[in-house]
C-alpha cells in the first residue's frame, strides 16, 4: 500500500478563502451563498447552479474561468481537470504541494457544497435507462471524495444540515476547525457510499443479477434510537432509498419517540393489514400478530380482531388499512395500544388520539403492494442474508384438494385467510380462521404440534370471553405455512375445532396426514408453496 508522506499536521482552523458550489436541488441556495460572500469568500460554480447565484446578484466564477476549458459533452465534463482537483487535494502546507500549485496555477478551494444528480430520485420516479445512466454524477462524486480525503485542510458539505454548520462555524469564528472537516469528511463518505449503492443496486436489477459478486445496502440517518431491543443495546433507525409505504416513511403525528421493538411490530403489522382488500385490522405484539380480521368497516374490523386475543393485544401494534375515522379512535384508544399505524386519519380521530399522549399515531398516506418485488436483509456474524421479498398469494385455483371430502366456499375463503395470515406468523406457525377472523394463533414453536396446541388455547379462551360455550375455532380452518411432517400437528387443529385444513404438502408423510384427515373427515388442500417465515 502507498505509505503515508511526512505531511505536517492539518491545522485546527482554515478561514475559506474560496467555496465551490454545484448543486441539483437548489433550496437554500441564495441564502448560504450570500453568507458566504458577505464573509469574504469568492464563490466558483457551474452551470444552472452559477447562473442561480448571478441572478440573486451575488459575484460568481465558473468553472471554467479556472480550468481555462468549458463545459463539454452535455456537461459530462466541466469539473474533472487539474485545476479543481488540484485545490482539492493539494496539501497547503506541504512543500511539494504548495509548488506544484504555484507552478500550475492552482488555487486553493477550502469549502466545497455538491449534493449529486439526483439518480435515487429518477429511479424512483421510474425513470428509463438512458435517464437513470445520464444521472449517474461522476464529476461530484470525485469533488466530494477529494475534499473529504483532504480534510486537513477542506470543508466538505453533501447536504444543507452540513453547509450550514460550515456556515454557522464561519460567522461564529471566521474558520472551520479540524474537528467539523472531520465531521463533514465522515458525512460525505458515507453519501458517497450510498450514492454508489443505489447506482449498483440498480445497474444489478437492469441485468437481472439477482446475487451479484458484490452487495451494498444503504441507509440515511432517520433517528437515533433511545436504545434497541433492550436498553443496554444501542440502536438506530434508517431509511433506504425504498420508497414503499409504510414505517420508515410514514409521518408520526404525536405520541413519545418511536423504539426499536415499536418500529420492527410496525412494519411487521402493516406489511400483513395491506394484504387484504375489505377493511381489515391488524394487532400485532412481539413481531407476531395476535388478532387479524375484516369487516364492513374498520370499527368492526377492530373489534373481531381484538377478540381473537385482548390479553397479548394489551400495549400492542394496531395497523389498519383504511383511513381511520372518530369512531375507530375511540374502539382503539379503549385499551392501551403503544402504535397505530394507517394510511390517513380524519381530524376528529386525530383528536381523539391527541388525548393519549403516549400513544404513536402513524400516517403513511398509502398502502404496501404485496405483490411489488423487493429485498429482505437479515445480518448475520460476519455477513448477510439476502432474499426476495416472499410475494407469494395463494388463490382458490392454486389449491389441491387431497382428501375424499371436498371444502365448502365457506372454508375455502376461511383457509386462504387463514394461510395469508400464517405467512406473516414467525415459525412453526398455525393460525385458525373463520368467516375472516383470527380464532387463534400459534406462533414460534420448535414443533408444529405445540404451535397447534397453543392456537387453540387461544381460541378457546376467545371463545370464554365472548361467553361462547365452545372454542372461537369451532368450524374453523386451519392453515399451517409449513407441511405437517406428523399426523399430530394436524390432529390437534381437528381437535380445536377445524374442519378444513390447508397447508404446503411436500412431506415424506403426506399420505399418513391426508389418512388421518379423511378419517376425521376433515377437507384439506395443499398450496405446494411454503411461506416458512423464521
Amino acid at each position: 500500500m502507498p505509505a503515508a508522506p511526512d505531511f505536517p499536521p492539518a491545522p485546527d482552523a482554515v478561514k475559506p478563502v474560496r467555496a465551490l458550489i454545484s448543486l441539483s436541488d437548489k433550496s437554500g441556495l441564495e441564502d448560504v451563498a450570500r453568507a458566504l460572500a458577505d464573509l469574504g469568500v469568492e464563490l466558483v460554480s457551474t452551470g444552472g447552479t452559477r447562473a442561480a447565484i448571478e441572478k440573486a446578484g451575488l459575484p460568481v466564477k465558473d468553472v471554467a474561468d479556472l480550468t481555462g476549458f468549458p463545459e463539454m459533452m452535455d456537461g459530462r465534463v466541466k469539473t474533472l481537470h487539474p485545476v479543481v482537483h488540484g485545490g482539492l487535494l493539494g496539501v497547503r502546507d506541504a512543500p511539494e504541494h504548495a509548488r506544484a500549485m504555484a507552478e500550475h496555477g492552482i488555487g486553493p478551494i477550502d469549502l466545497v457544497w455538491i449534493d449529486l444528480y439526483p439518480f435515487e430520485a429518477t429511479i424512483a420516479g421510474g425513470g428509463d435507462f438512458a435517464s437513470a445512466v445520464e444521472n449517474i454524477d461522476i464529476g461530484g462524486p470525485a469533488m466530494i471524495r477529494s475534499s473529504a480525503k483532504n480534510h486537513g485542510y477542506v470543508a466538505v458539505c453533501v447536504d444543507r444540515e452540513s453547509i450550514d454548520e460550515a456556515v454557522a462555524a464561519l460567522k461564529a469564528d471566521g474558520s472551520t476547525s479540524l474537528a467539523l472537516r472531520k465531521r463533514l469528511a465522515a458525512r460525505a463518505f458515507a453519501r458517497t457510499a450510498t450514492y454508489d449503492a443505489a447506482v449498483s443496486g440498480w445497474f444489478a436489477g437492469q441485468v437481472d443479477d439477482a446475487a451479484p459478486a458484490r452487495k451494498t445496502i444503504a441507509g440515511a440517518l432517520a433517528q437515533t434510537l433511545r436504545y434497541g431491543e433492550n436498553p443496554h443495546q444501542a440502536g438506530a433507525f434508517y431509511r433506504t432509498s425504498e420508497t414503499r409505504p409504510g414505517v420508515a416513511n410514514a409521518r408520526q403525528l404525536q405520541g413519545k419517540e418511536l423504539g426499536y421493538n415499536n418500529i420492527a411490530d410496525a412494519d411487521a403489522a402493516y406489511e400483513l393489514v395491506a394484504e387484504f382488500d375489505e377493511p381489515a385490522c391488524v394487532i400485532v405484539k412481539h413481531a407476531n400478530p395476535c388478532g387479524v380480521a375484516v369487516g364492513k368497516d374498520l370499527s368492526e374490523a377492530y373489534a373481531r380482531a381484538l377478540e381473537c386475543d385482548a390479553v397479548s393485544a394489551f400495549g400492542g401494534v394496531v395497523a389498519v388499512n383504511r383511513p381511520l375515522t372518530e369512531a375507530d379512535a375511540k374502539l382503539i384508544t379503549d385499551i392501551f395500544t403503544e402504535v397505530v399505524i394507517a394510511p390517513g386519519a380524519d381530524e376528529a380521530a386525530k383528536a381523539v388520539f391527541a388525548a393519549k399522549k403516549n400513544l404513536r399515531l402513524l400516517i403513511t398516506d398509502g398502502l404496501p403492494d404485496p405483490l411489488q418485488p423487493g429485498q429482505v436483509f437479515r445480518s448475520v456474524a460476519g455477513g448477510l442474508l439476502v432474499q426476495s421479498r416472499d410475494l407469494a398469494r395463494i388463490t382458490p385455483a392454486d389449491l389441491k384438494i387431497v382428501t375424499k371430502r371436498q371444502p365448502t366456499d365457506a372454508e375455502v375463503r376461511d383457509m386462504l385467510f387463514a394461510f395469508t395470515v400464517a405467512k406473516h406468523v414467525k415459525s412453526n406457525a398455525i393460525v385458525y380462521a373463520k368467516a375472516g377472523q383470527t380464532a387463534g394463533i400459534g406462533a414460534g414453536q420448535m414443533n408444529r404440534r405445540d404451535s397447534a396446541r397453543i392456537a387453540a388455547i387461544r381460541a378457546k379462551e376467545a371463545g370464554e370471553s365472548k361467553g361462547l360455550a365452545h372454542s372461537l375455532a369451532q368450524g374453523s380452518a386451519c392453515a399451517s405455512e409449513a407441511f405437517f411432517p406428523f399426523a399430530d400437528g394436524l390432529l390437534e387443529a381437528v381437535a380445536a375445532g377445524a374442519t378444513a385444513v390447508i397447508q404446503p404438502g411436500g412431506s415424506i408423510r403426506d399420505e399418513e396426514v391426508i389418512a388421518a384427515a379423511d378419517d376425521k373427515g376433515v377437507a384439506m388442500a395443499f398450496t405446494g408453496v411454503r411461506v416458512f417465515r423464521h
